[in-house]
């Protein structure tokens, strides 16, 4: 079994409905990706990539409780499964079923987790999951800003969508480890921070800078700070669910995927309001923080920036994100990956879906003609010359992956029985040390 650094891309399938539930902003068919699906893995191989983030539509996949249409999964898993490309699944990336209504809904997390089982069902050989994208986001752009989906603005309705939303992905995460016991978990979350304007923002940006981990928080078990449970509590949460998400036992799984761009900070005014700031502290200082704060293995799941006038923009925050990942590196942070995100432009993300105006936003590896850009040729030569060097350097930058066609061999079902026997042997701890606790 070969240690892997895990380079990759992403092809994006966002989904969410805006117009109040009317109209599906559907990225993998405004990108092209259903009509040239198998060009993309080409490329995806053109660049000397083995790990992809990927994940079937949910909207067209997800028919009903119990009810499935896997014909568009079949064939496209089928062939990254031929080409030994590990996907990186991701079942739910900002929408959900015309059917399931929105965020709302409190049979999301424990259906979404019948879906997730089945899926592993029917791909054992899928090892990497992202079940939940980008967690806090999701519910903030649905039930806080209005934006998406629910397109409500209160903090009941944004906790109502978080609390439903990490539910969906702890239940997940366990019913897909059911089926495949050493599955891995890559949570793809925003990092974020806020920067007081001035002292009166102090208060203001603390707050802010607290509720940031509320969704890894709770999706790792760990107890929030004071002032948001009061929060949560505030606005809905039951001490009941509260304790849902502290018994959740599944971290040792789980890989901290964190996601940097230029807009994750911003500046605080005293009356609590926003704007971005750009880029001030950067990827190396906030990842760790979330290190500091959960102390898992990172991975740096998402990145971009828009090819501009001069045509190397993208190229120089590429080199400047890779300088950071290497910089918390030697700082001794596990981090085990990276990813620009995604492997083609995208479109319409200049307004966050808002508004479905077709504009292309260049920041792909390849532009939708999959013409390579520049980044997709310095990126390709990254690889190349860093794929050797890293694993030879430091065992943290090592994750024990299968590959999807070692699946079957004999070391790959020995990992997935110790796996097995592990998670048995945690729940029986478990079960002993809650009944001594009721003694």
């Amino acid at each position: 079994m070969t240690p892997h650094f895990l380079f990759a891309t992403g092809i994006e399938n966002s989904n969410p409905t805006i117009h109040n539930g009317k109209t599906r902003v559907d990225e993998m068919e405004k990108c092209g990706h259903y009509r040239y699906w198998q060009k993309d893995f080409d490329l995806v191989e053109e660049l000397g990539i083995s790990f992809l983030r990927y994940g079937p539509p949910i909207h067209t996949t997800w028919l009903g409780p119990g009810r499935y249409d896997w014909s568009f999964a079949d064939d496209t898993f089928r062939d990254l499964y031929r080409r030994n490309i590990a996907p990186i699944v991701d079942l739910c990336h900002f929408g959900v079923p015309d059917w399931m209504g929105n965020f709302q809904n409190p049979e999301f997390p424990e259906l979404f987790a019948d879906y997730a089982k089945a899926f592993a069902t029917r791909f054992p050989w899928v090892q990497l999951y992202t079940p939940v994208n980008e967690m806090f986001i999701c519910a903030e752009f649905s039930a806080l800003f209005g934006w998406w989906n629910e397109q409500l603005k209160s903090d009941k309705a944004f906790i109502t969508a978080l609390k439903h939303i990490v539910k969906a992905n702890v239940l997940a995460m366990k019913s897909i480890a059911e089926v495949r016991p050493d599955a891995l978990f890559i949570q793809s979350e925003s990092s974020e921070y806020f920067h007081a304007e001035n002292p009166a923002a102090i208060r203001p940006a603390e707050l802010l800078n607290a509720k940031r981990f509320l969704s890894l928080d709770l999706n790792y078990g760990r107890r929030v700070d004071s002032e948001m449970y009061e929060y949560l509590m505030d606005n809905g949460m039951t001490r009941e669910e509260y304790h849902f998400f502290l018994h959740n036992r599944l971290k040792h799984q789980c890989i901290m995927g964190n996601d940097y761009y230029r807009t994750n900070e911003h500046r605080v005014h005293a009356d609590g309001t926003t704007r971005a700031s750009g880029e001030i502290f950067g990827y190396h200082v906030i990842t760790r923080q979330y290190h500091d704060r959960y102390r898992l293995p990172v991975m740096h799941t998402e990145t971009n920036l828009w090819q501009g006038p001069c045509g190397d923009e993208a190229v120089n925050w590429l080199w400047k994100e890779w300088a950071n990942v290497l910089r918390v590196r030697n700082d001794g942070v596990p981090i085990v990956g990276f990813t620009w995100y995604s492997l083609t432009d995208q479109v319409d993300w200049d307004t966050a879906l808002r508004e479905n105006n077709g504009i292309v936003n260049p920041l792909g590896l390849y532009d939708l003609d999959r013409n390579i850009r520049p980044v997709g040729q310095a990126y390709k030569q990254l690889i190349s010359d860093w794929r050797q060097v890293l694993p030879a350097q430091s065992v943290c930058l090592q994750v024990p992956i299968v590959m999807p066609k070692d699946t079957n061999e004999n070391f790959a079902q020995e990992k997935q029985a110790d796996a097995q026997q592990a998670s048995q042997d945690s729940s029986t701890m478990a079960a002993n040390t809650t009944s001594a606790n009721s003694l």
